[in-house]
């Protein structure tokens, strides 16, 4: 193998052995190959490709199309069936949840078990300890079992560790989509900080965003077969298009059903229910807030076009945004304002009452209860996205505002374009422009 190729796979194949009940798995045993009593299972079809030293590779795919086996047949986790796998160079993997880690150990001897596996010695594992506990911000739970961490603690010890032990060759299976957003855009920072010493990365993920900033290269699984294996734009371009229509046809469905709802007792209910919540009772986990607390946003609710609460916004589709503020102090000269932000915590869109012409916006009183209602348009592309709703006081337009209350990440929700493949555009938000081709005497010299 060149010395500039970091992993090299031909024709890589794994077969798995489906038994329909416990009992013909001895029944095999006993037929010594005269019978057969599974079913085959191709998790992975002749997969052949070269990754080169330095290089980032995005590997992209619906679930089942055998993403995970092929990491885990790299990193040796897994035998394949048939064909070969060329490593050059050392290797730290997150492929799951607290991969490797021992359950009744603490962090801190999960740490040094983890990185003595990874080959560092004694003196070196001291030296990156230090980081590690930095980076995976878990305190005092560093010297607790690791059965008693939440799935958040897990994979911010786990990325610590994978990061910090020096590798030649990163591999990441979608883990970063457990943490928290500002764990995320910790992540990436990282990983691009890496990429750019020249580690090489594989990196597994549903976010296509992503893999397109990230990544030089990129692999199409489906199925176990690979599709495509080149430059990200024509590769995601084929990916995207091809999973949108699939995945839009059934949401399509669902929402059919749902639509057929009285839509008049639905938006009733929604009113009802706003107030009637334990406070901060229906924000998204991970959300966080701050402000001069003289008022405060105790709930909110994101309703689609059937006033229903919605896990899913079509492209064009109404919307309405209902927030219950609960005034503790009064508060004059108040503004409202959202914003819909993807899960690097980019601010895609959003408004806010002093943006708008005379709004009726009255001040706040101490003691009071306000429902605040925000109509707008879904114009946001393909995706996973949160809501993010403040409370100002303005001191001076659009140029002084106090915050009061602000509220991230209140509600995650995807945004889907629908089955009209006309509806796909290649940007963030959808622009509604009109095209036109004029008459031209100009002449093609």
């Amino acid at each position: 193998m060149s010395s500039d190729i970091a992993i090299k796979v031909e024709n890589l194949s794994k077969c798995y052995q489906i038994y329909d009940k416990p009992r013909d798995r001895l029944l095999q045993m006993l037929s010594r190959g005269r019978k057969q009593y599974f079913r085959e299972f191709w998790a992975l079809k002749d997969a052949s490709f070269e990754v080169k030293k330095g290089e980032t590779v995005g590997i992209i795919g619906r679930n089942g199309s055998g993403k995970s086996t092929l990491l885990q047949l790299i990193c040796g986790t897994l035998n394949p069936t048939s064909g070969t796998i060329k490593v050059n160079g050392r290797i730290a993997a997150l492929l799951e949840l607290g991969s490797g880690f021992n359950p009744e150990f603490t962090g801190r001897e999960n740490v040094k078990l983890s990185a003595s596996l990874y080959g560092l010695t004694q003196d070196e594992i001291e030296a990156c300890f230090g980081e590690i506990e930095a980076f995976a911000e878990i305190g005092e739970f560093i010297d607790q079992p690791v059965k008693t961490y939440s799935s958040g603690m897990y994979v911010r010890l786990a990325f610590a560790v994978s990061i910090n032990v020096h590798p030649d060759i990163l591999i990441v299976d979608e883990a970063l989509a457990v943490g928290d957003a500002a764990f995320q855009a910790k992540c990436m920072a990282r990983l691009k900080a890496l990429m750019n010493a020249g580690t090489t990365v594989l990196f597994v993920s549903h976010d296509t965003a992503s893999i397109r900033n990230l990544c030089q290269r990129v692999l199409w699984l489906n199925h176990g077969d690979m599709v495509a294996y080149g430059e990200p734009e024509p590769v995601i371009g084929k990916y995207v298009a091809e999973m949108h229509l699939a995945t839009n046809s059934g949401l399509s469905q669902l929402r059919e059903s749902a639509s057929a709802k009285d839509e008049t007792s639905n938006f009733s209910q929604a009113i009802d229910n706003l107030a009637r919540m334990d406070d901060c009772c229906s924000f998204a986990e991970g959300w966080r807030r701050y402000g001069d607390g003289r008022a405060t946003i105790a709930n909110v609710q994101l309703l689609n076009s059937q006033y229903l609460p919605a896990e899913t916004l079509y492209l064009r589709e109404e919307f309405v945004i209902r927030i219950l503020i609960r005034a503790k102090a009064p508060v004059e000269n108040p503004a409202f304002g959202f914003s819909f932000r993807d899960l690097k915590g980019n601010q895609v869109t959003g408004s806010v009452t002093t943006n708008h012409k005379a709004p009726t916006i009255r001040h706040l009183e101490a003691g009071k209860e306000y429902v605040v209602e925000i109509r707008g348009q879904n114009i946001l592309s393909q995706g996973v996205y949160t809501l993010n709703l403040g409370v100002e006081s303005v001191i001076e337009p659009n140029v002084a505002h106090e915050f009061v209350d602000v509220v991230e990440n209140a509600i995650v929700f995807r945004s889907n374009f629908g089955c009209d493949p006309a509806n796909i555009f290649p940007a963030m938000v959808w622009q509604d422009v009109k095209f036109s081709m004029p008459e031209s005497n100009l002449e093609v010299v």
